[in-house]
């Protein structure tokens, strides 16, 4: 089994040595009111790309704790899903709703621009195509560009996609059968990835419960597709087949782990178990089938990696799809070994990395 460790040394330098990151930058620019910082988690199979998200952190010790997982979580994403990129993440700390600007936004993409290469940017939460745009006026590293600018425009449909391909994989493994039909599903969060999702569940008949952290969200999502809306708490509570956390991560934890009535989790969320080695194994032992995130979300990381390369977003929808496949094996693989699903998933996108890395280094 692959031991994940938490963070025992809270020091900036400690939790980068635990990660085992390679870089770290810290971004703040006075005039703009920019402040970010980029995670660039391992490099052994090419460039870092990962999104950028924008959120109103408690504390900038919290920020910097999510960016860490982050980027290492795209690591894994890239390489189990057999793309030829590394892992990077970058957060910038403030409320999109009413801090973030041209301006700012600009600052930030000078900042990637100075990594010359080494961290490709996207969009993430909080984020849109429209800002990958003001981004890219100031470096080449950008992906996610909308497809009126030669980009391959929003990742989330293709995300939500191979969230759907995952959850289906899972239902399979956990039903005997993966149709969502009269399924019943606790959506937590509804933004660009989440009402995707929304609109296949509802497409193949599951009956869906939701909430966000926007209530005026929640409740536009709900009237439009015929969901129930419960309170941000209450998610945890309902009587569902499928908990899919399509929000922020660390929601499987102590505290919800025991008030979960699901057979299945599946959901877009990065780093969904707030601690691998306890909840992981907690979840196996209370009998649910958990989709491992970053294997099941890897749809938008694949439609960007598809503008890099030059490919187009048919070809991401086809590699997308086949995340059921893979899920499968995962699943498979982790009941053969007495493991729990993350760890298997983990212990073979590492498997690649050090296979590839006796060919170089890092980019």
């Amino acid at each position: 089994m692959v031991e994940i460790q938490e963070a025992t040394d809270t020091s900036v330098f400690g939790q980068i040595a635990e990660h085992q990151h390679e870089q770290v930058v810290f971004c703040h620019d006075h005039e703009t009111g920019l402040r970010a910082i980029i995670g660039i988690h391992n490099t052994v199979l090419g460039p870092a790309l990962g999104g950028t998200r924008m959120w109103h952190y408690a504390s900038e010790t919290e920020a910097l704790h999510d960016v860490l997982r982050l980027s290492r979580g795209m690591t894994y994403k890239a390489a189990i899903s057999g793309l030829n990129l590394g892992g990077g993440k970058a957060v910038i700390i403030g409320d999109a709703r009413t801090q973030k600007t041209e301006a700012l936004l600009r600052k930030f993409g000078r900042f990637v621009k100075n990594l010359n290469g080494k961290y490709i940017t996207a969009e993430d939460v909080n984020m849109t195509t429209k800002d990958m745009e003001y981004i890219r006026m100031e470096t080449s590293h950008v992906a996610g560009l909308p497809e009126s600018s030669g980009g391959s425009g929003d990742p989330s449909p293709v995300t939500a996609y191979g969230v759907y391909m995952g959850m289906k994989a899972a239902v399979k493994k956990a039903y005997g059968s993966d149709s969502l039909a009269g399924k019943r599903v606790a959506l937590q969060g509804v933004g660009h990835v989440g009402l995707y999702l929304l609109e296949h569940l509802t497409k193949e008949g599951a009956q869906v419960v939701l909430t966000d952290y926007y209530e005026d969200r929640a409740l536009d999502a709900a009237n439009r597709f015929g969901a129930k809306m419960v309170g941000l708490d209450d998610i945890y509570d309902q009587d569902v087949d499928i908990y899919s956390p399509c929000a922020l991560g660390a929601t499987i934890n102590d505290n919800t782990i025991g008030r979960l009535k699901c057979q299945v989790i599946a959901g877009s969320a990065n780093n969904q178990l707030e601690n691998e080695n306890v909840h992981g194994p907690a979840l196996v032992e209370r009998g649910i089938v958990y989709a491992p995130d970053f294997l099941i979300n890897a749809g938008g990381l694949i439609n960007v990696y598809t503008e890099v390369i030059g490919s187009n977003r048919q070809s991401a929808l086809t590699q997308t799809e086949k995340i059921y496949d893979f899920t499968r094996q995962v699943l498979d693989k982790a009941e053969q070994e007495g493991s729990h699903p993350q760890a298997a998933a983990i212990r073979q996108a590492k498997e690649r990395i050090a296979s590839l890395g006796k060919v170089k280094s890092t980019y």
